[in-house]
């Protein structure tokens, strides 16, 4: 109901749904308050009816992600390739949630969960280029009015068997550089220093031909500084960027350090909420997907970890997300309101957030009779 109410105002508007729905366990002995043990049939129609709609509000480079365990992995797959279309299907992310297993199994202890990520046109999707790794971000250690980057050298060094006049012509030229280093030019310019691909001697190639070179100094994205020997080379400014891995096995994963513990550090007590998403692989997934003005939504928003991923995200790139909870649940819904209003608070964000009721028509027609 609130998804297709959504649907007048936000159809096509979405960046990325990203959700984590009842995994259909067969209702395991804990205290997770979804039905956790459709039949399976009842359970397939139910995500269908939700997916369908989903489809509708994406944006057409839109993407989303939905979380699963085994037990429903191979089926949900199939209902969701029919829906996006398999060649929208980006990939599927193994994510280490508990590295230890999960307790009393009698065969494999479980350790991860998948995250099937779909887009709704592939051929105009693309993810973000940003880093996951904090160690990674550190390698980026310098910084201009675009953002952070790192030197990296623009003669090819790394494959000699395309390199040279002759094997690679497109990449044989000379840059011209100012002798104060601030000018770097293609064009033969008096005064200017002439510098060719070579090293130790042996004739080499730039990475790229001298189109696109002419591109990156436009961009100022070439410059020549001297190197640790004192002679001059060029470089390119390497922007943030790294590969996205199908696992993900980082100790921030960790669903009970950084899910139910930190859910319990915001609170202030134990709520009686079983295995909320860890806050970071929410948060990653957020942001490889979004860009700072996107719209997230999350129609099984349990204990609010996506609105705060959003929350988090907006702080760490100074971005303007909105999310979008939908939750059914009045357990639920609580545990969302204080946490959003407690993050905004400890994070000292200057952001609200709305919060609305679908209206109960047919329980009011029954109550005046």
């Amino acid at each position: 109901l609130v998804l297709h109410s959504l649907k007048k105002r936000f159809a096509g508007k979405v960046k990325l749904i990203y959700i984590d729905p009842p995994y259909n366990t067969g209702g395991e002995a804990n205290i997770f308050t979804y039905n956790n043990s459709f039949n399976h049939s009842t359970w397939l129609t139910f995500m269908k009816n939700r997916l369908d709609v989903a489809k509708d509000l994406l944006k057409s480079d839109g993407f989303i992600a939905i979380t699963i365990d085994h037990n429903e992995l191979f089926y949900l797959g199939t209902l969701a390739d029919e829906i996006f279309g398999r060649d929208n299907r980006v990939g599927i992310v193994t994510i280490v949630i508990k590295p230890e297993g999960r307790q009393f199994s009698k065969f494999f202890a479980v350790s991860n969960e998948y995250m099937m990520v779909y887009t709704k046109d592939i051929n105009k999707a693309n993810f973000e280029r940003v880093i996951l790794d904090p160690k990674e971000l550190e390698k980026f250690d310098r910084e201009d009015e675009k953002g952070r980057y790192k030197l990296r050298r623009y003669i090819n060094y790394n494959k000699p068997e395309i390199s040279g006049r002759h094997v690679n012509p497109e990449g044989w030229y000379p840059f011209y550089v100012s002798k104060d280093l601030k000018t770097v030019s293609l064009i033969k310019k008096e005064g200017f220093i002439e510098i060719w691909p070579i090293e130790n001697g042996i004739e080499k190639s730039w990475q790229t031909n001298s189109k696109t070179a002419q591109e990156r100094i436009e961009q100022g994205e070439i410059i020549c500084e001297r190197n640790n020997k004192g002679k001059l080379e060029i470089f390119l400014k390497d922007r943030p960027h790294q590969r996205y891995v199908t696992h993900w096995t980082d100790s921030r994963y960790n669903s009970t350090h950084y899910g139910t513990r930190l859910l319990s550090k915001i609170l202030g007590r134990e709520p009686k909420f079983s295995y909320p998403k860890s806050l970071y692989s929410v948060l990653d997934t957020v942001k490889i997907t979004t860009g700072k003005n996107d719209i997230i939504l999350d129609f099984f928003a349990g204990s609010g970890t996506t609105a705060h991923a959003v929350l988090e995200l907006n702080k760490e790139d100074s971005g303007n997300r909105k999310f979008i909870l939908v939750e059914q649940l009045e357990e639920h819904i609580e545990v969302c309101k204080e946490r959003i209003q407690k993050v905004l608070q400890k994070e000292n964000i200057k952001d609200d957030f709305v919060y609305l009721e679908l209206m109960k028509w047919n329980e009011n027609f029954a109550d005046e009779i």
